[in-house]
């Protein structure tokens, strides 16, 4: 009889832990457990002065706040991708910065589109994470607390 009164609320515990799991999964928090500052970059243009750009301002921020401070992420969608491509000349500054606890994600969807247009996937950086859609992505950081940086 015991046993029936206790599954329940042991089954709402359980419920409990997982969403909120996933919820620190998606913020990278446990990453950086310490940061005061969170930022997400976007990155929708094709420019390599702004794919630089948006490279300068985390290195700045991690500079300003210091790594373990600031949690920064860069969102890729549109012609943005471009910059998480396998073969952009930024690579070297992506590894360093991702090395530095910056994530980078790149938008599915716009995967897709590149897809369909070369007749292929696109190869991209071992670092970049993808994600369903990037606005979609940048919409949930900003509900999250995040401010968003359009360079």
């Amino acid at each position: 009889m015991k046993t029936n009164i206790l599954w329940p609320g042991l089954l709402l515990l359980l419920a409990t832990f997982f969403l909120n799991a996933g919820t620190m999964a998606k913020t990278g928090s446990e990453a950086k457990p310490f940061a005061e500052k969170h930022v997400v970059l976007q990155i929708s243009d094709p420019n390599p002065f702004k794919q630089t750009l948006v490279l300068n301002v985390a290195n700045n921020l991690i500079r300003h706040y210091g790594q373990d401070k600031v949690d920064i992420e860069i969102v890729a969608f549109g012609p943005g991708l471009r910059l998480l491509l396998a073969d952009n000349s930024n690579r070297s500054r992506i590894d360093g910065l991702s090395s530095q606890g910056v994530r980078f994600s790149a938008c599915s969807n716009t995967i897709k589109a590149f897809t369909r247009k070369l007749g292929k996937e696109p190869a991209l950086n071992p670092r970049a994470t993808r994600v369903s859609a990037g606005v979609v992505r940048i919409m949930d950081l900003v509900d999250q607390g995040y401010t968003l940086v359009k360079p």
